[in-house]
């Protein structure tokens, strides 16, 4: 029997123990379904401040130069290497500081030094976002390295954040000629970002869903990495995100006041009440209860949802719940929104994991009108509890749910394609208009509730993928730059 195929999975997330957004859900969740496919799939991230070490079984594998250290856990079956790097990531924010990109790279620097130390060599090194696109660099020269030689696959969450450096950085962290060049073609700006560090120096390339593979080809999207996106088309490759269906699962969920299946929707309304009780909104059942979990940035849309709903109190009855943080802006707006409607808006301004999987397993609809999604977990998770979708037409949103037609016998939500208030609100009428069905209603939310987002179908595409690669190196001559 062959020997399982060895993973390492580079993030700068993971949950539990450290989360941001969802990236860690990702580096979670697939890491682990790999492993139950087959595959010696492990992790590496930054040993961060925040990670509580007294409720971790930890083993020091190795000192490392300048003063960092090699850790090994375990997260469920998975192990997972914890690079301590006191400097860059012994304080208590994940991101946000102003030294981010020398962070990530101390932190790429460290895991490649731990890499000549370890008993174990993975077949593939799967790197994630801007925070490990350094590896790349750092590598494709260094064949001497243990991982030297090793394909590198290399997964875009978001395009939006590139962790940009210039040439004093450059220069002051070593990136060599190679790893700073542009292939003709593109302006050679691509390559001063870690995101294009990963683009450029990977072998195969990844995004979460099918259409924000396509969308980050085009200028609207990916901006001056478009041109070389394009240019690498034939190595970029859109694998859905699945979601945990374990830890989100509405039989089994600890954070709803009743819990239910398909078959028992009608158990949902205790959620909705203990949900409405919990925000301060009236103990109404006869009207559709918008909910929305989301970080309150622009990317998000949270200003067309404030738009939208002040426009449709003008003229329907319905609650609105909405959970996150983000930007100060976007809090005032929606806190000026819950000021000027507070019986039938609650907005709280926080990050309340529990409270968000009340909202999923109460609210009737689920909104997410966001500019840009590369995949987007929370219509998925909105699904499993059979709340609708309210989503625009853009990246993993457009993958995920399909527009109902006018008798909601098809469809698994409603649809929108502009980025405006006023298409928001459109679309959003038709939904609460749709909620007065309520045979028809139920069995849109059972068709919600049926649509398998696990992590298996994904983790079997990546474990392709893997293989793939892994044979393309094994037939190609020695590396260079791509």
């Amino acid at each position: 029997m062959a020997a399982p195929l060895k993973v390492l999975f580079v993030a700068a997330e993971m949950a539990p123990l450290v989360k941001v957004g969802g990236l860690a859900d990702v580096t979670g969740a697939l890491p682990r379904a790999l492993r139950r496919i087959g595959l010696d799939a492990r992790v590496a991230l930054p040993f961060y401040a925040g990670i509580e070490r007294d409720e971790l079984p930890l083993e020091r594998l190795a000192g490392l130069k300048g003063g960092a250290a090699l850790w090994q856990t375990h997260v469920s079956d998975v192990p997972v290497l914890l690079i301590e790097e006191l400097q860059a990531f012994g304080r208590d924010k994940v991101y946000g500081c102003e030294d981010d990109v020398e962070r990530f790279l101390a932190f790429g620097d460290a895991l490649l030094a731990a890499g000549q130390t370890l008993d174990w060599t993975p077949d593939v090194l799967h790197l994630n976002d801007w925070h490990t696109g350094f590896i790349a660099s750092r590598l494709a020269p260094d064949h001497a390295h243990a991982w030297g030689k090793l394909p590198r696959v290399f997964t875009i969450h978001n395009l939006g954040f590139a962790g940009g450096f210039d040439r004093e950085f450059a220069d002051k962290y070593a990136l060599s000629k190679d790893a700073l060049a542009a292939p003709r073609g593109v302006t050679k700006e691509v390559a001063f970002s870690a995101l294009g560090q990963g683009i450029l120096h990977s072998d195969a390339l990844t995004t979460v869903s099918p259409t924000y593979a396509r969308e980050i080809q085009t200028p609207e999207f990916g901006g001056e990495l478009a041109p070389l996106l394009r240019q690498r088309s034939d190595r970029l490759t859109g694998i859905l995100n699945g979601i945990d269906d374990e830890l989100y699962d509405p039989q089994t969920d600890v954070h709803l006041a009743a819990r239910f299946d398909a078959g028992t929707l009608e158990r949902r309304t205790e959620n909705r009440r203990a949900l409405q009780r919990h925000v301060g909104l009236p103990e109404e059942d006869d009207v559709p209860l918008v909910g929305m979990v989301t970080r309150l940035y622009q990317q998000k849309g949270p200003d067309l949802a404030a738009a939208a709903i002040d426009r449709l109190l003008a003229c329907r009855r319905l609650q609105f719940v909405v959970l996150g943080e983000g930007d100060e802006e976007h809090e005032a707006l929606l806190t000026r929104l819950a000021n000027r409607h507070p019986q039938p808006v609650a907005v709280c301004i926080d990050f309340d994991e529990p409270l968000g999987q009340l909202i999923y397993g109460g609210c009737d609809i689920f909104l997410m009108p966001s500019r840009y999604e590369p995949c987007g977990l929370g219509q998925m998770m909105a699904m499993r509890y059979g709340a609708v979708p309210v989503v625009r037409r853009t990246g993993g949103l457009a993958d995920t749910v399909d527009d109902c037609d006018r008798a909601l016998e098809r469809g698994t939500g409603f649809v929108f394609d502009e980025p405006s208030a006023e298409a928001l609100a459109a679309v959003l009428e038709r939904a609460v208009d749709a909620y007065e069905q309520r045979d028809a209603w139920r069995r849109l939310q059972q068709r919600c509730m049926a649509r398998n987002f696990s992590w298996r179908a994904s983790a079997a595409r990546y474990a392709q993928l893997y293989e793939q690669v892994v044979a393309e190196t094994a037939t190609a001559p020695a590396k260079g730059k791509h």
